[in-house]
């Protein structure tokens, strides 16, 4: 029997990911999130056969691993079981309280939820250890018994629906308490900035900039003279935008502050009386 479950493991491991799985793929990386369910799909079907003497395999460098993506294992109580990355140092601990408020209790829920036989999917936020920074993961897990194994990717570029919802965020707050919203958007209130999405604001009538989500050091600066790392004269070209038909979008170049690389940037603008508020969001990542 055991013979013919290791022909099985061998089998399930050499088909494509699409066959054996219908859960679609997330806005972001599909070369990441194709890698990560095809580690998943393994991990599985090597538990399914060794059972928790799985952990060890799972928790040290090798099949398991695949560069930044690694196979890590909870039980029906939170408790961390198995990791091959960083939160190896968790093993034994109970991660929720480790998770923000807001996403503790849909974790309680998804590990009281029956054995499916599906992948589910899930998105939270986690400390990535490469930039030491608290960054959006999207996780692919499936549970087996009482065990819940998954393996996740970071996604650190905001989508065109998280933009617009900041910008009309921030264009009511404007609308509402201008010099507080400036305040707050200059201290770097997470209301105004989340990962790599964040809210800039220019006084139309003397083209200023008033706020800025990133870099504070532009407040004050002459927003109609800005151009981006290509040489465009970006400033000149969102002032008339916002002048002429009081909201659009624009694209330029500009420096992702979470991948510190200059990257092609897609912007969405409104005019908020005499206020150009904007929001914009990375759409690919340039050459190295």
């Amino acid at each position: 029997m055991k013979r013919l479950l290791r022909a099985l493991l061998l089998l399930v491991a050499g088909l494509p990911s699409w066959f054996l799985m219908a859960a679609q793929a997330p806005a972001g990386d599909a070369e990441q999130a194709q890698r990560a369910r095809q580690l998943l799909e393994k991990a599985v079907a090597y538990y399914r056969v060794e059972g928790d003497k799985a952990f060890a395999a799972f928790s040290r460098q090798g099949a398991f691993i695949d560069n930044e993506l690694y196979v890590y294992v909870l039980d029906s109580k939170g408790v961390m079981l198995a990791s091959g990355g960083p939160s190896v140092v968790l093993i034994g601990r109970d991660i929720s309280p480790l998770l923000e408020p807001s996403m503790r209790e849909q974790f309680a829920k998804a590990l009281k939820a029956p054995e499916s036989g599906k992948v589910q999917e899930a998105d939270y936020r986690w400390k990535n250890w490469n930039d030491g920074r608290v960054e959006r993961k999207h996780t692919y897990y499936q549970r087996v018994g009482d065990r819940f194994l998954a393996v996740g990717y970071y996604l650190p570029r905001a989508d065109a629906s998280q933009a617009q919802a900041m910008l009309d965020k921030t264009v009511k707050a404007v609308q509402s308490d201008p010099e507080g919203t400036f305040k707050r958007i200059n201290a770097l209130d997470k209301a105004f900035i989340e990962d790599d999405l964040y809210a800039f604001v220019v006084d139309v009538n003397t083209a200023k900039f008033v706020a800025h989500g990133y870099n504070t050091r532009l407040v004050g600066s002459d927003f109609a003279s800005l151009k981006d790392p290509t040489g465009n004269a970006i400033g000149q070209a969102m002032l008339a935008l916002a002048r002429s038909k009081g909201e659009g979008e624009f694209d330029y170049m500009w420096r992702n502050p979470v991948t510190s690389k200059v990257e092609a940037k897609h912007a969405l603008l409104k005019k908020s009386g005499h206020y150009l508020v904007a929001v914009g969001y990375y759409t690919r990542p340039t050459s190295p």
